[in-house]
Parts: C-alpha cells; structure tokens; sequence
C-alpha cells in the first residue's frame, strides 16, 4: 500500500494540493483527471520523489518499486531496439553472464571434492535461482510480445533507436517500463505516440497487470476500459470516486446536486433565523427565544460546496461557402521518399459534407495523406481539390509550428482580417487567455495552451473543408467534448486523423483504413467499423488478413483460377511452417522440463545431493541450455518466415 499523506504546495501564490491525502492499494486501476495545469504531472512526481512537496510526504513500503513514463522524454540510445528494450533486465543480463561463467568453470573442475568446486555449485544454485524470481529466462520473449504489441516488426528490432521518430522512441521507453514491472505503474499520456490497435494492446496490458496502475489520460475510452476508481485533482483538492471515468462524472454530477440542495434547505433556515432575531432582538418578551436561536445560529455548521472549475474553451467555426459536390478526388496517387512507398495508386472521392477518420498503424500513411489533401506536399499520379474549396489544415506538430517568440496576442492579431481583428480579444477570451496572458510568450505556454492556440489560429480562416492531425493530443476531457461538440455542429466536409475512440465516435461517417499502402473504406463511425469487421482490436485485423478473400463482382474465370492457386499455394506452405512450429514447441517445452528438474536439483542441493553427483550433471545442463538457445532461434526464424508469407499473400489478394 502506497501512502499519500497531507500534501501541499503553491505555485504562483496558489495551492496546487492543499493538505491532499490518499492511498494507493496493490491492484488499485487509479485515473488521476482535472483540468490541463491542475497538477496532474506534479502529482505524479511528487509520488516518484522526483520533487519534494511543501509539507506532507509520500510513503513507498520498504522493497517495492514505483515505474514512471513521462509525457515526453530525451532520448539518445543508438542501440537496436531489441537491445535497448532488453536492457531494462539490466540485474538478470548480468546474472546471466555470471551463471555463464559458473557453468564454465565447473564444467573444468575433474575433482568434485574440492572446496572450489562446492563454492562453485552454490554460487550457480543462488545466481539460477535468482534468475529464475526475477524473470530472466522469459526476458527475450517478453521483450518480444511487448514491442510486437506495441507495434515493431520484426525488422524494426534490429534498427538503431535514433533512426526512428520521437514517437516510437517513446514507445520504446514505454516498453522498457512495462517490462520492469513495477509495483506501481505510473503512466502520463503513455497513448499519445500510440495508434488505435496498440492503444487497445496496451489496454488489455493494463487491466491484467499484476501491480498497481495509475493513469494520466484524456482517452475516456482507455479510462472507462481500464479504470475502475478515478481521482480528479479541481482548485487544490482532491475528490476520490470507485468507479471508472464515466461513473464518476454521473456521481460528481449527483453530488454537486445533493450538496446545492443541502445548501439552500440549510441558507432558508439561516434566513428565517436571522429574520426572527433581527425582529425581536429588541422586545424584552422575546428576549430568551433571541438569545436561543443566536446560539442555534452560532452551533450550524455551514454546508460548503465543491468549487466546480469551470473555465473551458467555447467557439463555434466560421461560417464558409458552400463548396462543390467533388471535394478532393484521386486516383493512382502515390508517394514515394526515396525508395519507400508510403502510398501506392490509391482511387478515391471525398465528397461535400463527408466526415471521414483516417485510422491504422502509425507510420501507414494517415498524416501523409493529409498533408497532400492540403497541399503542403507534393506527390505522383492525380488529384484534385473541388470547386470552391476553401482548407483549413491542422498539423499534428501545428503547436510546434507558431512562432516561439511572439505573445498569444500578437500571434492571433497577425492572421486576423476586416472585422476579425476587433474580435481578436473575444477570441482569446474563449479560449481561456485572457488577462495579462494574453501577453505571454509563446515559449512559455503549455503544451495544452499552445494547442488551444494553435486552434484559435484555424478559425480566423473560414473554411469548408477542415484537415485536423491529431488535434486532441494536448486538451482536456471537457476541451475535447467542447471541440467535439463544434466540430458536429461544422457545416462542411471533415477528414480527422486521430487515435482517441471516444472522440471519434459519432464524430464522422465514413473510415479509411491505412494498411499495407493503401487504405480501404468502410461506412459509419469508428465503432461501426470495428463492428463491421467483427474484431476487438486492429492486431486481429492483420492476423486474419491471410484468411480473407476480396471478390470483385467482374472480375475474369481466369483471374479467379489465379488466385484460387495462391490461396492453395499459400495454405500449403502456412501448414507445412505450422507443423514444423507446433513441432519446435514441443521440443522446447522437453528441454525446459528438462532444465527445470536441474535447477531443482540446484536450488535445494541437500536434498538432491545424490543426484548433483551424477557424473556429466553440469554438462548436461550446460548441454540443454545450448539446445534450448538453438531450438528458440529456429522457432523464431520459422515465425519470420510464416510472417513473409503472410505479407506476400496479402500483396497478391
């Protein structure tokens, strides 16, 4: 049980956490929520040790383990991934190295009576035992199954770290914490550098995690799914709920209304008392009846009632002219870097007042495709833009983007025209600067803040057609509702590239599907879609690719023949590379029962003497490790190679 004890701490003559206490219990799923700069972040940081809070403290119990993934991290490993990622099992990489050389060393020894050789034995039996708590010996498959479900391939393990974005940088941070399993788990917007299908594999992560989770997020749908007790941290307090984000917002809700009910029946009776002794404080008749309602009076003590924040951006999108029926056409639009194919020949029509989700893997093409939509990069094939099409493009890096030394006013005064620039202040106003903040410069602003600018700018420019990359990534659950609920109420056509389910839901009608190069559409929303293809997550989706089989309504007999061979083809050799798997398993499974019986030999010595003097013991072990390295190493190739064939089946159906 962790313990949070009385915390307090001001920052700019205001409290963050006034006298803030709770507890943290073993298999507690927590969703710390409130406002962006409601100190979410501190918090968490206060609980790591990594800042000391004012007054109060935070009690870890002695041999447990707090893991923390910030929002954004420096990074400069040119490891692999693999190795990057396996380095987080620092302690068992170098008990491993010391049963190597234990091994090896009585493995030299002729004389099994020596002192040598019995300190030997005992140190391999504490170094395999050890590594056998620790989870050394499943460390290379687990490394596996969370970077896979964090969305690397295969040939991304083998790729230096520096060579990829800062996103999957932070994914493989992400991993290297989940993989120390910490007894706490703190997690501040881990889904931002996430897509949608690894955002639902570390969904499931979370919710059978043996230790404790909580959870920083603006994913209502990760909080409803994984949670089951929320903490929201509003004007220096704290308000403790057991229930998942959806449940308290209902009960936060009632008992705002419980506690405004109590207060004005308690505020009539403090009125009436009041009258009472403002009427007869001066008739000597009256004078007992006076004094007793004074002390009544003095005794009530007052109902106070939870100051609800309430400050939220509010706006509505600028009215545009009504644009074509053909909003965006393409058709053989393909994009190239070099020698990577990011999109190949796609044919597609986005038509007026479409609201379309661009959703699958990062790096698939979503914010590429936007970006040639909106003109900002070039590409090959055709494509066009409707009549009278007026863009408004909101990059995933559009915060990035403003100039870092001007002020929030300067920069909103800048692209504002005609009538717009007397309403410059109103603007700000709705967007929560106002004041003297107004006049902050950009630096300076969160990255919350500097979202919200960013999308104050977008409106100065009425448009009909709204690109929106990741617009969500740094506001707030009650932000993103209010930008939901304008983006519904937009009288235009939508193309929207986002991750967040919650979001997406009821938002737009129609899904492109990025996968392979290309993308594939499907009608209603994101749940629709999911829905449609009869899946819990987009991992699924690609597993069961090899078994679909796309018919076209006039396509040839022969074209027909073709790909009942491929299919035949395919079958044939996914069977034969199944068996030989199912085969390897099972000699696996051998050796390790194998392994396992020695190291019990080794972990209880007294016990087992009569047999660690079997001649050859050690060698036979030593033996059985090689073997069980070498069988592992072909399991693994058979799985690359089943894995080829799938993708070249995918690329020929």
């Amino acid at each position: 049980m962790f313990s949070v004890n009385n915390i307090s701490m001001h920052f700019s003559g205001m409290y963050i956490f006034n006298d803030v206490s709770f507890l943290i219990n073993g298999r507690d799923r927590i969703g710390l929520v409130g406002k962006n700069g409601a100190g979410k972040t501190t918090l968490i940081r206060i609980i790591t040790r990594d800042i000391e809070p004012e007054t109060g403290q935070v009690v870890i119990p002695s041999g447990k383990t707090v893991g923390y993934m910030p929002q954004e991290m420096n990074i400069f490993s040119t490891d692999p991934v693999f190795t990057e990622a396996l380095s987080t099992f620092s302690e068992a990489l170098e008990l491993e190295e010391k049963i190597r050389y234990y091994s090896d060393q009585i493995v030299g020894i002729r004389d099994h009576e020596t002192h040598r050789y019995a300190s030997l034995v005992e140190k391999l039996i504490q170094a395999t035992e050890h590594f056998r708590i620790i989870g050394g010996s499943t460390k290379e498959a687990d490394t596996e199954k969370v970077l896979m479900g964090l969305g690397f391939t295969y040939d991304d393990f083998k790729r230096p770290l520096n060579t990829f974005s800062g996103g999957w940088q932070m994914r493989v941070e992400l991993a290297k914490i989940l993989l120390r399993k910490p007894d706490l788990l703190l997690l501040d917007e881990p889904t931002n550098h996430l897509d949608i299908d690894s955002i639902q594999w570390l969904e499931q992560f979370l919710i059978d995690y043996p230790g404790a989770v909580v959870l920083v997020s603006h994913d209502r749908a990760l909080l409803d799914n994984v949670t089951t007790r929320t903490i929201e941290i509003s004007l220096g307090k704290i308000y403790d709920y057991k229930t998942s984000y959806s449940g308290y917002v209902i009960l936060r809700e009632q008992q705002r209304e419980k506690q405004l009910a109590t207060y004005s029946n308690q505020q009539r009776q403090i009125a009436q008392i009041e009258r009472f002794i403002e009427r007869f404080r001066y008739k000597n008749t009256k004078s007992k009846q006076v004094q007793s309602r004074i002390k009544t009076l003095e005794k009530i003590e007052v109902v106070e009632i939870d100051v609800v924040d309430k400050s939220s951006i509010h706006f509505v999108f600028p009215p545009a002219q009504r644009s074509g029926k053909v909003v965006f056409e393409a058709r053989s639009l393909t994009k190239k870097y070099d020698d990577l194919v990011v999109l190949n020949a796609l044919d597609f029509v986005i038509t007026r007042d479409e609201k379309v989700a661009f959703v699958g893997k990062n790096g698939e093409g979503k914010s590429t495709l936007s970006k040639i939509i909106a003109g900002v990069i070039d590409y090959s094939g055709h494509a066009r833009l409707g009549h009278n099409i007026r863009v408004g493009y909101f990059a995933q890096n559009q915060a990035e983007l403003l100039d870092q030394n001007k002020t929030v006013f300067d920069t909103i005064d800048e692209v504002a025209v005609g009538d717009m620039r007397s309403k410059v202040r109103d603007i700000l106003g709705s967007f929560l600067f106002g004041g003297d903040t107004i006049y902050k410069w950009v630096k300076s602003l969160s990255g919350g803040e500097k979202s919200r600018l960013a999308i104050a700018r977008l409106l100065l420019s009425p448009a009909n057609l709204l690109i929106l990359d990741e617009p969500t990534n740094h506001l707030d659950m009650q932000s993103k509702d209010i930008f939901k609920d304008a983006l519904l109420q937009f009288q235009g056509t939508l193309v929207i590239v986002s991750h967040d389910r919650d979001f997406l839901q009821g938002l737009t009608n129609k899904v492109f599907e990025f996968r392979n190069h290309t993308i594939k559409q499907y009608f209603g929303d994101i749940y629709d879609f999911l829905e449609s293809r009869k899946i819990d997550s987009l991992r699924i989706l690609e597993a069961s690719h090899v078994k679909e089989q796309s018919r076209i309504k006039n396509e040839s007999l022969s074209e027909n023949k073709l790909k009942y061979e491929q299919k035949k083809l395919f079958e044939r050799e996914y069977r034969k590379l199944a068996n030989r798997i199912s085969k390897c398993e099972s000699e696996i499974q051998k050796i390790e029962k194998e392994i396992k019986v020695i190291d019990e030999y080794f972990s209880s010595p007294e016990k087992y003497a009569t047999q660690l003097q079997q001649k050859g013991i050690f060698e036979k072990y030593a033996l059985l490790k090689q073997r069980l390295e070498e069988e592992m190493k072909s399991w693994e190739e058979l799985n690359l190679q089943i894995e080829e064939i799938e993708n070249q089946h995918k690329t020929e159906i």
